[in-house]
């Protein structure tokens, strides 16, 4: 497989639509059309690992210990999805700087202590290039919606080990990939 040519199609802000022209094995010439938040998208570039685009804080509460997890609306899925706290991180920001930011903005809760940094993973590269990093953290505080954008509608959920368990049994609940995932080790093991 080989990248021929990457085309931008969109000028928004925080995400664009790209047509990618490549040949595959076989010597034909085909096109794919994929979401990126770069203006260089991975397949035009020669790096070998990207910075991610966002971070995804994974919060574990030291007093209640429990995880934190966050119940919010998502506007593209007409309802609420358990998560975790996230969001880009800025020029000049390394993740965990945008991770402590973005703990603090969307559940009031102050980090304490990195356990964890992943590098940047994709969820969904058959749609888009985005990478997030993954940050374990320890934390602290008393939760608050006061931070929260205009944009945000966010319940802070503390889970026990239990708890964790009684969510991934309901069947009617929407969950991001990266949320599944932790909530499912956590309901096993009991630690993240």
């Amino acid at each position: 497989m080989k990248v021929l040519k990457v085309e931008k199609i969109t000028d928004c802000q925080h995400l664009n639509l790209f047509s990618l022209a490549y040949k595959s094995k076989s010597d034909l010439v085909k096109n794919w059309t994929f979401a990126s938040r770069s203006n260089a998208p991975i397949a035009s570039l020669t790096q070998a690992q990207p910075s991610p685009d966002a971070v995804v804080v994974v919060p574990f509460h030291t007093s209640q210990k429990k995880l934190v997890i966050i119940k919010e609306y998502r506007v593209v899925l007409g309802g609420y999805q358990y998560g975790f706290p996230a969001g880009l991180v800025d020029p000049g920001e390394s993740v965990e700087e945008a991770g402590k930011r973005e703990l603090f903005e969307e559940t009031g809760l102050t980090m304490t202590k990195i356990l964890k940094k992943s590098p940047a993973v994709f969820s969904s590269s058959g749609l888009t290039d985005e990478s997030v990093s993954l940050l374990f953290v320890e934390c602290d505080g008393v939760p608050s919606d006061e931070y929260n954008e205009d944009s945000e509608e966010i319940e802070v959920v503390f889970v026990s080990q239990e708890d964790a368990m009684e969510i991934l049994e309901k069947n009617d609940e929407k969950f991001d990939v990266k949320s599944w995932i932790v909530l499912n080790t956590f309901a096993a093991l009991g630690r993240i």
